[in-house]
């Protein structure tokens, strides 16, 4: 695959439409073109404890970030003829169709693939499990700020570019 965005959604809460961070890295013709990464005001807006240990993010991160509809209108031009790529799509897919429910969008229907499944079809027993950071690694990426939107996003990308 020659021309994706890499994609990832940090969530406030439980609720998959909390959306409050969103990294994208757009590749054209198998070069990176472009990053993104901005906070947004989750939907609902409250934060739970445990994902917040997990990406670091707190309501006084996002209090005056823009709401999901505002922050999608600036990113959606830019991959609007591109397939969406994530590790572990199901769970980024699921959230980029509950903000577009919960705000009442209409949802773009990008195609998704999954370097999850990608890994362990490809790389199977090779590698002990197929998380995020285990198969960035072993494709020569080295994340060292997982579960920030944007570095997940660039290990996906890295990932995809070696493996899809």
């Amino acid at each position: 695959m020659k021309n994706f965005a890499a994609i990832d959604f940090e969530t406030a809460n439980f609720n998959q439409s909390s959306i409050c961070s969103i990294g994208a890295v757009i590749v054209r013709n198998g070069e990176l073109a472009e990053k993104i990464y901005r906070l947004v005001r989750p939907e609902p807006e409250w934060y739970s404890y445990f994902n917040m240990q997990v990406h670091g993010l707190t309501a006084k991160d996002t209090q005056h970030a823009p709401f999901f509809p505002e922050v999608w209108t600036e990113i959606a031009p830019k991959i609007a003829d591109l397939p969406l790529v994530a590790h572990n799509s199901s769970f980024d897919e699921t959230c980029l169709r509950a903000a577009h429910r919960a705000y009442r969008m209409e949802y773009p229907n990008h195609p998704f693939y999954c370097t999850c499944r990608a890994s362990r079809k490809i790389f199977g027993k090779i590698l002990p499990n197929h998380r995020l950071r285990t198969v960035a690694a072993h494709c020569g990426y080295d994340l060292t700020r997982h579960h920030h939107a944007l570095a997940d996003a660039e290990a996906c990308a890295a990932i995809a570019m070696r493996i899809l």
